[in-house]
């Protein structure tokens, strides 16, 4: 009757990770800056939980009574995206990160990518998906074609107006994506990018579908699987690992993956939960929304009490990040850093559980909660963590 339940705050880094000059993210540190540039950060529940027990945070105190286990996470795969990031987590390491295209993709990709999909393709930029849109869309609408770009990330993104191409469609067309990206063009996602509107109010819809490559060994997922132990989702999770062994509610905020984390806590009688909350990273971190960041954290830190009361004695929960996203810097890309790592739970003995090695660590300390002698690429701390 065991449950596990990690929750994902996307892009949410605590500071540089050691080897963040190779990323070019020297600087980054997502909490610690916006704390700078909101005159400190006001988020009792993560505080009471030990946030500020991790490294010092302006507006932040540490707790000598800490409701749970505190510590980071470095990655240790390359990469900084949402794919590497949960991964690893599951103990999977890549070995080099998946090819970015600064130049936009290349011809021959984007010639056959018409060609199966039976439509033109305007664009073939990088830039910010909003961007992209609002300069796009007019032409798209006239003309039926693809808007098709990328960013710094490893990412093959298809915007369409719903209502000059249907979802089906996009959908359909984003498959033919996925299945023709082979190396050296491998890229990691393809992602459905549908829109609504008029020019000067274009908007994205909440129907993005994200098309990952397949994990190139066992996950904590598989091996959660192949023992029988139930597991769901709660955003976009299942694509970032190609619905294998997965299977998420999608959701459309942070609002609604909280519900959902808290639905589950409710009625799930056991089993795993692997939740991702999405707009931080989506909605802000890219936009250099330094308000908004600090808004939806305050958003969750408020949801807290409410996701804590529903735990049961044989329950862990986990709180933490995938990669950073400083909306204070320049870049509006991802950055290469640590990871909060906070642990509740009513079994949970309120220690500090150090700067972990490896994201891998995590999905080995629940494998061993739930008896598997899965450990990926992680060690597991659970013997630091509960009586």
């Amino acid at each position: 009757m065991k449950r596990a339940v990690i929750i994902i705050l996307d892009g949410v880094g605590i500071g540089e990770a050691p080897d963040a000059a190779l990323y070019g993210d020297t600087g980054s540190d997502t909490l610690g800056n916006v704390a700078r540039a909101c005159g400190g950060l006001a988020l009792p529940r993560l505080e009471r939980f030990g946030l500020g027990n991790i490294r010092p945070l302006e507006g932040m105190r540490r707790r000598g009574d800490a409701a749970g286990a505190w510590g980071t996470m470095r990655p240790a795969s390359a990469g900084k995206d949402s794919i590497a990031g949960h991964w690893e987590i599951a103990g999977v390491h890549l070995d080099s990160a998946f090819p970015t295209f600064p130049n936009g993709f290349p011809r021959d990709v984007i010639e056959r990518f018409s060609r199966e999909t039976g439509r033109g393709v305007i664009a073939n930029v990088v830039g910010s998906g909003t961007d992209v849109i609002e300069r796009y869309a007019a032409e798209h609408v006239v003309t039926g074609s693809w808007i098709v770009y990328t960013s710094a990330d490893s990412v093959f993104q298809i915007a369409a107006h719903e209502q000059v191409i249907p979802l089906d469609e996009l959908y359909r067309g984003c498959g033919i994506a996925r299945k023709m990206l082979v190396p050296p063009n491998d890229v990691s996602r393809v992602i459905a990018r549908p829109f609504e509107g008029a020019p000067g109010s274009y908007m994205r819809t909440a129907n993005r579908r994200d098309y990952s490559i397949e994990p190139p060994s066992e996950t904590l997922l598989d091996a959660l699987s192949n023992a029988g132990i139930p597991r769901a989702g709660v955003g976009k999770v299942d694509d970032l690992f190609a619905g294998r062994s997965l299977k998420s509610h999608h959701t459309a905020s942070n609002a609604e993956g909280i519900r959902g984390i808290k639905n589950w806590l409710s009625t799930a009688e056991s089993g795993f939960l692997f939740a991702n909350l999405v707009d931080f990273d989506q909605l802000y971190g890219h936009r250099n929304d330094v308000a908004g960041f600090y808004g939806a954290l305050r958003e969750f830190d408020a949801a807290l009490p409410s996701i804590t009361s529903r735990l049961k004695e044989d329950d862990l929960l986990f709180i933490t990040a995938d990669h950073g996203n400083d909306p204070t810097t320049p870049s509006t890309d991802h950055a290469r850093e640590r990871v909060p790592l906070l642990v509740g739970g009513m079994r949970v003995v309120p220690r500090d559980l150090g700067d972990r090695d490896t994201f891998s660590d995590l999905g080995a300390t629940v494998a061993e909660w739930f008896g598997l002698s899965f450990r990926g690429r992680g060690k597991s701390f659970l013997s630091e963590l509960v009586v």
